[in-house]
């Protein structure tokens, strides 16, 4: 079946809509805050989005590439598409944040610049601003004798044009940057927040002594925050790495954001210096850098703006009175987070940690949090005398520096550090407990979709699956020993394992259920779908026949809908929680269910290490197509993709009730867990 251009969407494109839906939610029945949530992890995107992307399609401009994607977009088509869309968009961010605060100050809620507070709250501040601000900000002069100072990526300042009291025909340009250890509001009382900025206007001519403030505006610079290691000439990967954290504070600019009706010197000022194209500056009628909003958020006062709290349940067999070794001997046990408890990871660790008959306990981390209970019980085990071996991948974007810190503490306690693969990241997830009971060496392992992360637990959808099968024990030995030795063999028996197999197999499965044409089923959920090979190959399994259900959280360069894509349909689920998970289901191999740390992308098929674990036991796949069927049946969180790469939000029938498959999740998985434990469970598909 040929291909052509026309029959891919953009990726980047693909991408901002995605992020469009985030920002979506706040038009829906949401509490107010949890809408604040959305604006900030928007904000958040979007910078990660230019720090990495738009930042990536400027070198290719200038390095004269004409496309780059199976789309065959030029860089530049892509920048202008880009810009025009996020210029757009901008107005849709203005209006829910207006709109969001004006509802919050019916609740008693209120963001209020300087000039708009009574007179005993800016009595306060100003106090805040001599005994907290004042001593710590930085007055920057730019003029013959000052250079423009270096602004570090996401740095926040005030820009300002002031004038010699005595000499009022004597204009300067400054700026007054905002240090980060300061918070983005002040909490001038229980309910009031004040912008940091607008405090520091308002004491510019005590900050410039002797001159008279004409006018200021805030502002925040996005530099290119990628960075390049050449591994093959680094000696010592530590400290390349850590030079290249210093390099990425050094990028070059590629985005300003500055308050509207700035005063046109300023801009010119600014822009001067920073030379940035004027289609990548911003102007915005709102406060800068709402990705800060977790401030008010997590006042303890408006809890009550705030959708309920969830507890994540611990169901059997992990709540009875065993070990967690005992537990998994007994059965294969699959978890859905954050539905299900993250304990019994943390606790697989821990008791390996304490338990006198492990030996050794080996595992993959990606991303962990700053204060990591799980890192500490690997400290602890090599404190211990355990053979603990920790594969740390310092690649991690925008983890590298936490990643970095761990390291060093695993390595200082005596554990074995792997800091990764010449050429590869390692995004799989996987740890090994292996156990001496009597005469014999047992194994046990954990697999997962998401990060060994107890904080991203609350709030990532991930499936964890634990196992003592002897095949799996098998193929993670042969990983870790891939990982840690030289291995010109790196395919695995039971698992899948990329760069080598992953891809393949994907394309093999697909083929197989093109081969039964009309009786083809395939459901994947994935967080992004761009590899065009596996895009082709599902265009033609739908040609042929095959039933295809997509579900894409985020970018989907797959066009479904058209004479090509008739059979395929492709959903994408944005919520309260993030979905992560990535589950697939094929009809015709056995076993039919998969789950994997990797999406259906170049980057992680063809350069990274994954993993795909197949399911075997029937109650963990019955768990699965419960998850697939849910979330095929949503209509309170879904959004279907057309034919030309729009996304439209689906709406329940007149006659048929919504389902929020969350919200289900939530409600109903301990009954889910016991109807599966008294079925006698056959073949089970999602549809």
């Amino acid at each position: 079946m040929q291909t052509l251009p026309h029959m891919f969407l953009n990726r980047e494109l693909s991408w901002l809509r995605f992020n469009s839906r985030v920002l979506d939610q706040c038009s829906k029945n949401l509490p107010l805050l949890e809408k604040f949530k959305f604006i900030a992890i928007y904000c958040t995107n979007l910078d990660e989005f230019y720090m990495i992307r738009v930042a990536g399609l400027k070198q290719l401009f200038s390095a004269g590439v004409n496309a780059s994607n199976s789309d065959e977009l030029t860089p530049l088509t892509q920048l202008k598409e880009i810009r025009k869309y996020l210029h757009k968009e901008k107005e849709k961010l203005e209006k829910y944040f207006t709109d969001i605060t004006k509802e919050l100050e019916k609740e008693n809620l209120f963001i209020k610049s300087y000039e708009n507070l009574d007179s005993n709250l800016q009595a306060k501040c100003d106090e805040y601003f001599f005994s907290n601000i004042f001593s710590i900000i930085v007055p920057i002069a730019v003029d013959a004798t000052h250079p423009f100072p270096h602004l570090n990526n996401l740095s926040f300042s005030l820009a300002v044009k002031i004038c010699d009291k005595k000499h009022p025909d004597i204009i300067r340009f400054g700026m007054i940057r905002i240090p980060r250890v300061l918070p983005r509001f002040y909490q001038v009382s229980s309910n009031t927040y004040v912008p940091i900025e607008s405090i520091v206007h308002q004491h510019t001519e005590e900050i410039f002594p002797g001159y008279k403030l004409l006018s200021s505006a805030s502002f925040r610079v996005t530099r290119n925050a990628d960075i390049h290691i050449e591994e093959e000439e680094a000696d010592d990967f530590m400290m390349i790495l850590e030079q290249g954290l210093k390099l990425r504070r050094k990028g070059a600019f590629v985005r300003l954001e500055i308050q509207k009706g700035a005063d046109e010197q300023i801009v010119e000022f600014l822009n001067t210096h920073m030379k940035i194209f004027h289609k990548d500056v911003y102007e915005y009628g709102i406060f800068l850098n709402l990705s800060s909003l977790w401030q008010i958020v997590n006042n303890k006062v408006f809890t009550h703006l705030l959708s309920p709290l969830y507890t994540p349940k611990t169901l059997p067999p992990f709540n009875e009175n065993i070990s967690i070794f005992e537990a998994i001997n007994k059965e294969d046990v699959l978890i859905l987070q954050p539905f299900e408890s993250f304990d019994p990871v943390y606790q697989f660790i821990k008791q390996a940690s304490k338990d006198p008959d492990v030996i050794s306990i080996r595992m993959t981390l990606y991303r962990v949090e700053k204060n990591s209970n799980i890192v500490q019980a690997l400290i602890d085990a090599a404190s211990d005398g355990k053979q603990v071996t920790v594969m740390v991948e310092l690649k991690a974007r925008f983890d590298e520096e936490n990643n970095l810190h761990w390291a060093k503490a695993l390595e200082n306690a005596g554990a074995h550090i792997i800091y990764g693969i010449t050429g590869f990241k390692v995004h799989a997830k996987i740890s090994q407990v292996i156990r001496k009971e009597g005469e014999r060496l047992k194994f046990y392992m954990h697999l997962s979709t998401g990060n060994y992360n107890a904080s991203s637990a609350k709030i990532y959808t991930d499936v964890s699956y634990f196992t003592s099968k002897a095949e799996f024990a098998r193929d993670s030995t042969s990983f870790f020993h891939i990982l840690s030795g030289f291995s010109k063999n790196r395919h695995l028996q039971t698992l899948s394992m990329s760069p080598h197999q992953i891809k393949e197999k994907i394309l093999e499965m697909i083929a197989k259920e093109s081969s039964k044409a009309n009786e083809g089923v395939i459901v994947a959920k994935m967080n992004a779908l761009v590899d065009s090979d596996i895009i082709k190959a599902l265009y033609k399994a739908s040609s042929q026949g095959v039933k295809i259900d997509l579900i894409v959280r985020g970018i989907c360069c797959l066009k479904p809908q058209n004479a090509y894509s008739q059979n395929i349909r492709v959903r994408s689920i944005i919520g309260k929680y993030l979905e992560h998970a990535r589950i697939f289901y094929f009809k015709h191999t056995q076993p039919h269910y998969f789950i994997s740390s990797a999406d259906w992308m170049p980057r992680n098929l063809e350069r990274r290490l994954e993993l795909m674990t197949p399911i075997f036991d029937e109650r963990s796949k019955a768990k699965l197509a419960q998850i697939l069927r849910l979330q095929l049946s949503d209509t309170a969180l879904a959004y279907e993709l057309d034919g030309q790469g729009e996304y439209h939000k689906i709406i329940a029938k007149q006659d048929e009730k919504i389902l929020d498959s969350q919200q289900v999740l939530e409600e109903y998985v301990s009954e889910i867990y016991k109807t599966l434990k008294k079925m006698q469970i056959k073949a089970v598909q999602p549809i």
